[in-house]
């Protein structure tokens, strides 16, 4: 009886203690050099240390002493190039609103808010809605000579994104979470990889809609894009792989604006293509 309740007692420990097991797996942890040491004295071949190294990677860098001193204390060419090349690398979380551009940002263009807690705020492309054409009736009236514009037009009197008088900017591609085709979709069968694919420019206030000419024909011939007097100068300098901050040359005025790109054609077929992150400087 009491054989049968011992057998008994021990299944239940066995039981609980397979649950444990299962319910707490354990992390395997990077490897430091008194590790790699004792399993490579251990006699257990390289291809089994690699693959331990491999697979846990290790807390240190190698340099050359660190070569050097391996070398001396028994470990094979095969670890050593494991040890170099299996750095564990802690991973970062991307963030929408981090302030800092040396944390993963989703690829996209952002502003910088300055107002209490510096943030990010991510800005998404407004779609034009409507190609509109203006100063027809001189165009007609004068055979030609007067300038027809073309403009692009998105929905709303104002932005959804206030910046200050300097704005700063800041554009993540691809590139900069490891995407070595370094750009991220922008509109229809587009994409962008660096800011220099955008034009800032001052968009113009109207009853429930925002302006910006695209466009322009007289009798001397058609200008298909931004005219040049609109466009407003910025620079924009890498501060990391696929990461640009851009900043107007300028203090803005107060009003309305955006950085324009797709502009897949010219005319009214252009300004119906047209992408814009839009900004309000208050």
């Amino acid at each position: 009886m009491s054989g049968a309740i011992s057998m008994k007692m021990v299944s239940v420990v066995c039981v609980g203690f397979a649950a444990l097991c299962l319910s707490t797996p354990t992390v395997a942890k990077p490897l430091d050099k008194a590790s790699v040491l004792q399993l490579t004295g251990m006699g257990l071949g390289d291809d089994a240390v690699v693959a331990k190294i491999q697979s846990d990677k290790v807390d240190f860098d190698v340099s050359t002493d660190d070569m050097v001193a391996f070398k001396k204390q028994g470990l094979s060419s095969p670890v050593i190039a494991a040890l170099i090349t299996n750095r564990y690398v802690a991973r970062v979380e991307s963030s929408l609103v981090s302030p800092d551009p040396a944390v993963p940002h989703p690829a996209g263009f952002y502003a910088l808010q300055t107002d209490g807690d510096p943030r990010m705020q991510r800005m998404e492309p407004t779609v034009t809605n409507q190609a509109k054409t203006g100063g027809i009736l001189g165009y007609a009236l004068t055979g030609g000579i007067a300038s027809m514009s073309v403009k692009a037009a998105v929905q709303n009197e104002t932005s959804k994104v206030p910046v200050s008088a300097q704005p700063r900017f800041y554009f993540f591609s691809a590139e900069s979470n490891g995407d070595q085709a370094g750009a991220w979709a922008s509109g229809t069968n587009t994409t962008v990889s660096s800011p220099a694919e955008l034009t800032l420019v001052r968009l113009t206030a109207k009853s429930g809609r925002r302006e910006a000419r695209v466009g322009s024909m007289n009798i001397g011939g058609a200008k298909t894009g931004v005219m040049d007097k609109d466009r407003i100068a910025f620079n924009h300098t890498q501060v990391r792989p696929g990461v640009f901050v851009v900043e107007p040359v300028a203090a803005l005025p107060a009003g309305e604006y955006g950085f324009i790109y797709s502009l897949a054609g010219g005319g009214a077929g252009g300004a119906m293509t047209a992408r814009i992150f839009d900004f309000t400087v208050r």
